[in-house]
């Protein structure tokens, strides 16, 4: 059975506190081959497309583009406010390793 990517409150609370829906976007989350260890996130506010899959809570939107999907089964898609910075990151349960910067992995 493949389980939808989830998303977080915090996540939902941060695209509210940057007004996303307010400018018509979404939180894209996007899956390309690249990155150092084979694939990347693609990670960025932009407009839902007719073939996404659509995450909504609070008012928001995180879209998932179907290539991107089987790559995402059973994510958890968080907001995460440290002292070395302030970023959407993405535990993958598909992901065998990933590298150091958390915006590459390999399967």
């Amino acid at each position: 059975m493949n389980l939808p990517p989830k998303v977080t409150e915090r996540a939902f609370a941060r695209l509210a506190d940057i007004g996303a829906d307010t400018q018509g976007q979404a939180l894209r989350v996007a899956v390309e081959g690249g990155g150092c260890s084979g694939f990347q996130y693609d990670i960025r506010l932009d407009a839902p497309a007719e073939d996404d899959l659509v995450l909504e809570g609070m008012g928001q939107k995180v879209v998932v583009d179907a290539v991107s999907l089987p790559f995402l089964t059973g994510a958890v898609i968080d907001f995460s406010d440290e002292l070395i910075g302030a970023r959407f990151v993405i535990e993958n349960p598909n992901a065998s390793s990933s590298c150091g910067c958390g915006t590459s992995f390999s399967i």
